[in-house]
């Protein structure tokens, strides 16, 4: 098969994306001290999953050059945006999920605003998880909107 044969059955979500996790870490609202998350502890939840193709760690302006370095230190892909984190993580879902690119997203937040971008990935077919900061930060909409959940520290 060519190249484009190969590129047509990923994107029609077939080939080896479907073994393959992105994911989308909502800093401003997992990364907060009361819930005292290891980046580690992320990753390692995401790809329980399977292959992790991607993992980006959405942060505000407000973020501090040493978490940046952190992140990138663990492998996550840091996206810094002026305007909202929210909307900016959840077209970036929204593309993965069109363009098939991973057979599992994975959205570690506590904000039930990523429950549309779930149900979207779930209606293309993808598998999806929700990872929850802890007990006190987990969300009941992401948990129930998702394949499966991670609440992390249980």
């Amino acid at each position: 098969m060519g190249l484009l044969g190969r590129l047509r059955r990923v994107r029609e979500g077939g080939g080896s994306s479907r073994g393959d996790v992105a994911l989308f870490v909502d800093g401003p609202n997992v990364l907060r001290e009361e819930f005292d998350v290891d980046l580690d502890d992320l990753r390692t939840a995401a790809a329980a999953m399977g292959n992790l193709v991607t993992a980006r760690l959405y942060l505000n302006e407000h973020a501090t050059p040493g978490l940046i370095q952190a992140a990138e230190a663990r492998g996550f892909q840091v996206v810094v945006t002026s305007g909202d984190v929210d909307v900016k993580l959840a077209v970036d879902v929204a593309t993965f999920a069109a363009e098939g690119r991973a057979g599992t997203i994975a959205i570690a937040s506590r904000d039930t605003d990523f429950k549309p971008a779930l149900e979207a990935a779930n209606e293309r077919g993808l598998r999806t998880l929700a990872i929850a900061p802890g007990s006190y930060g987990r969300s009941d909409a992401l948990r129930n909107a998702a394949d499966e959940s991670v609440t992390l520290g249980e």
